[in-house]
């Protein structure tokens, strides 16, 4: 892939509990300088980067009920129609890791659907906590509820740094088994080399905080 393809997989992300006003804005802005596909942020700041991006064709990212998805039904879509009513183009929400694990399939079901029905979601389906026949599961249904994108994990992803290669197996899973869906793959991505290895894996989008490294990384390589 080329340069301006590689960063325009990437979904610029700044989930800092303890992120300010002007981390969000500085984020925004490197999105801006970098040409990402978006920015990914907490709820509280949705509005903020709605504002900051407007008019770039950026995507305003929101991230919804991490780590385990385990809010209730009314609470989520409570979070979902706010995030929507505050500029978000897409919502980036956590399955509810503990109902999959107990194949409770059609809650699963019913909760993701409503949601996808509010604007473009991307479900994360956890990876790093699930079997690759929980993965294969996962997607289906991700690909069954409307949604656009199935994602691999947030940033409290149990696998460790160096165990990249397991996420690209995850990556490889997902896109057999929800060949409609884009592939987001994210947590733990922090070099170019990482970003290849996903884009290689099948992966459609990248999520990271480290998109500037990475940008810096392409520019070196191709001075």
């Amino acid at each position: 892939m080329k340069m301006k393809e590689i960063l325009n997989t990437i979904d610029h992300t700044n989930i800092d509990p303890d992120a300010t006003e002007a981390d969000i804005i500085k984020t925004c802005q490197e999105a801006k300088e970098h040409g990402f596909r978006g920015v990914d942020v907490n709820p509280e700041w949705v509005s903020l980067v709605s504002k900051e991006i407007e008019g770039t064709g950026m995507k305003v990212i929101v991230l919804i009920d991490p780590p385990m998805g385990l809010s209730s039904h009314e609470e989520r879509m409570e979070a979902c129609r706010k995030a929507v009513k505050d500029g978000a183009d897409e919502l980036d929400v956590v399955i509810n890791i503990v109902d999959l694990k107990y194949e409770k399939y059609d809650s699963i079901l019913e909760d993701l659907s409503e949601i996808s029905a509010l604007a473009d979601t991307k479900v994360i389906i956890g990876s790093g906590y699930l079997t690759d026949e929980e993965i294969k599961k996962a997607s289906e249904l991700v690909q069954e509820s409307g949604a656009i994108c199935v994602k691999t994990a947030t940033d409290k992803d149990p696998l460790e740094a160096r165990q990249l290669e397991e996420k690209a197996k995850h990556v490889k899973v997902m896109k057999d088994s929800a060949p409609d869906l884009l592939v987001k793959a994210s947590a733990k991505i922090r070099t170019l080399e990482d970003a290849r290895m996903m884009l290689e894996a099948g992966a459609d989008i990248i999520g990271t905080s480290s998109g500037v490294e990475i940008a810096k990384e392409l520019e070196e390589e191709n001075v």
